[in-house]
C-alpha cells in the first residue's frame, strides 16, 4: 500500500467516545499504520482516542476510516495540515488511561464540556467587556504565541491546571459575578476536559474555541486576527503560522522547546546540545552525551538512516 505524493498529509485528531476494546483496536491501528507507512502517536483510552499521524492522502484517509467506523467515532475531530517531510520517526499505538491527561478521575467530557466557539465568532467573544480568556497550555507553548490579553496560567502540565484554577478562583470572581470565561488550546482536546472541569466545579457561561487554535489559524484572515505569534505543534515542523505555513522556532534536542531566532543567536545555544533555557539545567557530561547523539543523528541523516535515539524526541499533546 505503499505511496509517495508529496507533500505529506499531517492530521491532528480527537474524540471522547467510549472505547471498551482498546488492545483490540490498537492491534488493528497498528498493523494498518505500519502497512500504510503511516507515522505519528495515537492515544487510546476508554474515553477516546487523540493523536496526530502523518503519511500519504490515501494512507491517511484508510486510517481514518478505520477509527470512523468504530461506534461512537463516525463524526471524529480532524484538523488537517501539510509538511514537506515525513515530521514523525516512527509509529506509536498506546493504550492510556486518559487520552489527554488531567488527573481528575471526576471529570468527564462525555457529561458535558464548555460552549464551542466556533473560530468566525471568536474574535467577538474574547473582545466582550467582562470576558475572562485563559490559555490552557503549557507555559513554553504560550510563549511563543497566544491570543491577545489572555492569561497564561505558567503551567509546566495540563495536570497542574485544576490547582492553579482552584487558587485563582477568588481573583478571577472578584467582582462576585460570574462571568464569561473563554479558554483555548492546540487543537481543541485540552479545553474539552478544562471546560469540564469548571462546570464541574459550578460554572456555567465556559466558552472554548472550536478546533483550536490550529483552526484559528487555518481560517481566521490575517488581517483581522487577534492572535500574537506562533503556535507550538509537537511534531517536527515545531511551531506554525497563519495558514499554518511553517514557523520561524526551532526544535532543543536537549529540553524539547521551542528556540527561537533570538534564542539561536545566544552564547547558551547549542544546535542539538543547549539553549538558554535550560544550559543552567544541564552538567557539562549530560551536553557531551547530547553533543554526541547529536552526531550520531547526522551521520544518520547522511546516510539516509533514521538514528535509534531519535523515536525518543516525540511528545503528543493537544
Amino acid at each position: 500500500m505503499k505511496d509517495s505524493c508529496l507533500p505529506i498529509r499531517v492530521a491532528a485528531l480527537y474524540k471522547f467516545a467510549r472505547l471498551d476494546d482498546c488492545e483490540t483496536v490498537r492491534g488493528e491501528l497498528a498493523q494498518l499504520c505500519r502497512d500504510a507507512e503511516v507515522k505519528g502517536t495515537l492515544l487510546l483510552a476508554t474515553e477516546g482516542i487523540n493523536g496526530t499521524i502523518a503519511g500519504s492522502d490515501r494512507a491517511i484517509d484508510c486510517v481514518l476510516a478505520l477509527i470512523r467506523n468504530l461506534p461512537g467515532f463516525f463524526d471524529l475531530d480532524v484538523k488537517y495540515s501539510a509538511a514537506g517531510t515525513m515530521p514523525y520517526h516512527r509509529m506509536k499505538v498506546r493504550v492510556k488511561r486518559e487520552i489527554v491527561t488531567m488527573g481528575q478521575p471526576g471529570v468527564d467530557p462525555l457529561a458535558g464540556t464548555g460552549h464551542y466557539v466556533v473560530p468566525q465568532d471568536w474574535n467577538a467573544l474574547i473582545r466582550e467587556p467582562g470576558t475572562i480568556v485563559i490559555d490552557t497550555r503549557n507555559d513554553y507553548e504560550v510563549a511563543i504565541g497566544t491570543f491577545a490579553g489572555a492569561i497564561n496560567p505558567m503551567i509546566g502540565s495540563f495536570r497542574d491546571f485544576p490547582a492553579w484554577f482552584r487558587a485563582e478562583r477568588e481573583r478571577l470572581l472578584s467582582n462576585g459575578d460570574q462571568p464569561k470565561i473563554a479558554m483555548f488550546c492546540t487543537g481543541g482536546i485540552r479545553c474539552e476536559k478544562s471546560t469540564a472541569f469548571l462546570k464541574s466545579e459550578g460554572f456555567d457561561e465556559v466558552y472554548h474555541l472550536q478546533g483550536g487554535i490550529l483552526k484559528y489559524l487555518e481560517t481566521a484572515p490575517a488581517d483581522q486576527s487577534l492572535w500574537q505569534g506562533e503556535c507550538f505543534v509537537f511534531d517536527e515542523r515545531v511551531a506554525v503560522g497563519h495558514g499554518l505555513k511553517l514557523g520561524t522556532h526551532e526544535l532543543c534536542r536537549a529540553c524539547r522547546r521551542p528556540v527561537s531566532v533570538e534564542d539561536r543567536a545566544s552564547p547558551l545555544y547549542q544546535a542539538g546540545v543547549s539553549c538558554p533555557a535550560c544550559h543552567s539545567q544541564r552538567t557539562d557530561a549530560q551536553r557531551a552525551k547530547y553533543a554526541e547523539r547529536d552526531r550520531q543523528e547526522r551521520l544518520a541523516r547522511s546516510r539516509g538512516a533514521a538514528h535509534i535515539g531519535a523515536s525518543k524526541s516525540e511528545r503528543r499533546d493537544g
